[in-house]
């Protein structure tokens, strides 16, 4: 939403990732009513938009699920944060290890200013949390670069439709399939912070001992 000042560059990193690649790629953007431009700007670039008119991160992720035609799934946000020229390599990680899931760690080549002290506590809350409630060791809980096999989704129950998706699907994938987290470098990113740090880290926290004591859809 309203990624006009960086949508562009992300698509330009993809785009010189996949030119000597063996792997054919298809760009999806999903745009929630942008007004600055936004879907245009993919558009001129040879990316697919899905609109989706409802605001939340996971309605978000899940139309974009829902409309990605590829056997494999990566996803990145549309800021410059996350490696893009990195998706390729992390496609033959997936495909030699005999993976079905990769989520990335944040936190393991962080540029300076990349994150916030207090975002940067708020991820560890989260992170201890549900390492704690489901038996798991991941280092960054909040990632949302993950590459997937798309058929592993048929076995997700993702039932949250907010910031609490990112948690969810890493809380399946380690409990599901084969799946394994790895390193990645992450940025500042560009453009306006659409994150509100107590709403969406209150919201997460609590996600997680629903998804872990109710079994009733939130």
């Amino acid at each position: 939403m309203n990624e006009a000042e960086s949508i562009g560059a992300v698509l330009d990193d993809l785009d010189s990732a996949f030119s000597g690649s063996v792997h054919e790629h298809d760009v999806l953007v999903v745009d929630t009513l942008s007004d600055d431009g936004t879907p245009e700007i993919a558009r001129a670039r040879g990316a697919r938009v899905a609109e989706e008119p409802r605001r939340g991160y996971g309605i978000a992720y899940k139309t974009g699920f829902a409309a990605a035609e590829g056997d494999v799934i990566a996803t990145l946000d549309a800021d410059c944060t996350y490696p893009a020229e990195d998706i390729p390599a992390l496609c033959d990680i997936l495909s030699s290890e005999e993976l079905d899931f990769i989520t990335t760690d944040r936190f393991a080549a962080m540029d300076e200013g990349a994150m916030s002290a207090k975002h940067r506590f708020g991820n560890w809350v989260l992170t201890k949390t549900m390492n704690l409630l489901f038996g798991l060791r991941i280092r960054d809980s909040q990632s949302g670069m993950w590459v997937f096999r798309r058929e592993v989704l048929d076995r997700f129950e993702l039932r949250f439709d907010g910031m609490p998706l990112s948690q969810e699907i890493k809380i399946e994938a380690m409990g599901k399939c084969r799946a394994k987290e790895l390193p990645i470098t992450y940025r500042q990113r560009v453009g306006d912070v659409k994150l509100s740090s107590w709403r969406d880290g209150s919201e997460n926290f609590l996600a997680l001992w629903r998804k872990r004591f109710l079994r009733a859809s939130p």
